[in-house]
């Protein structure tokens, strides 16, 4: 014997219409055979919803379920009057029980919340085609690629190839959309999303619109100044360096970081020094530091407290 329509639905007597339409909706979505394949009881359940809102889904069979006129299961209830339906037979005759189109929530109503759930009408002919489903794919870019733009051919995991235009300065994390090349249906084919994972560099950093590299130079460069020659995701351009220039010093090359778009104004380049002594010392640098009369000079009095 079936359950209460009403606590098949999860709700008292006395909810309204609106209610019982929502209950059936969210439980239907939720345990739909398409949505849970080769799942048994999610199809179980399914019938079973779908059954209790045949009942208590129609105003009329929800008026004589109430009053006790027909079961659970929609079949009428024993009468010593053998009461006729008026539709060429007695109640549960020639359509059944629960069985024919004037029983229960009528197909119409059915075919609404199917298609607001699943963008499709219940019945043959009723089928409204459907888009084809989106595919989505994951690439890795060089860092360089994403900053400049660039061209890349990508196989699909059908095993087609695409050319995929990369934007310059495309984020990290970035999804691209390629339209029209999902799976196909009758319908039209669904799109193809490209989530981007931009690879980090082994010099550059970035941070938004700006590009940060730190630049080694030597001891003599630093205190006597001097041009020297800087990478750019351009290229290498020369870059002067003040005279008495300490470890950690940042020149701006301004313009020399990414262009978002053609009339999009590029970011900076922040070049940061850093001092590096010869490898393996060297023995010049070492006397002349011995002679060097300023190298006992306070290089941390700008600390607090010294």
């Amino acid at each position: 014997m079936a359950r209460n329509p009403y606590a098949v639905l999860g709700l008292a007597p006395s909810a309204s219409d609106a209610e019982i339409r929502a209950a059936f909706r969210k439980l239907a979505k939720q345990h739909h055979p398409d949505r849970n394949p080769d799942d048994k009881k999610s199809e179980d359940k399914f019938k079973e919803v779908s059954a209790a809102f045949d009942i208590v889904g129609d105003s009329d069979r929800r008026k004589k379920f109430d009053r006790g006129e027909i079961d659970e299961d929609g079949r009428e209830r024993s009468s010593p009057f053998g009461q006729w339906s008026g539709r060429g037979g007695p109640q549960g005759g020639a359509h059944g029980p629960g069985g024919g189109p004037e029983s229960g929530a009528s197909f119409e109503d059915l075919s609404d919340i199917f298609s607001d759930l699943f963008g499709a009408r219940r019945g043959g002919p009723q089928t409204r085609p459907q888009r084809g489903r989106d595919v989505r794919y994951r690439l890795e870019v060089d860092f360089l690629d994403a900053a400049l733009g660039a061209k890349k051919r990508v196989t699909m995991p059908d095993g087609r190839n695409l050319d995929l235009a990369i934007p310059a300065g495309l984020d990290d994390g970035q999804t691209l959309r390629l339209k029209g090349q999902g799976e196909k249906a009758p319908a039209g084919a669904g799109d193809v999303y490209v989530e981007v994972k931009v690879k980090a560099h082994a010099l550059f950093e970035r941070k938004g619109s700006d590009i940060y590299v730190e630049t080694p130079i030597s001891l003599k460069e630093a205190v006597l100044g001097g041009k020297i020659t800087a990478p750019t995701i351009d290229g290498e351009v020369a870059v002067t360096v003040p005279k008495n220039s300490s470890s950690g010093t940042v020149l701006r090359l301004r313009g020399r970081g990414i262009a978002k778009g053609k009339n999009a104004p590029a970011g900076d380049q922040y070049v940061k020094l850093k001092i590096v002594l010869p490898v393996g010392g060297d023995e010049e640098h070492e006397e002349f530091v011995k002679q060097w009369k300023g190298a006992d000079a306070p290089a941390r009095k700008a600390f607090a407290g010294v």
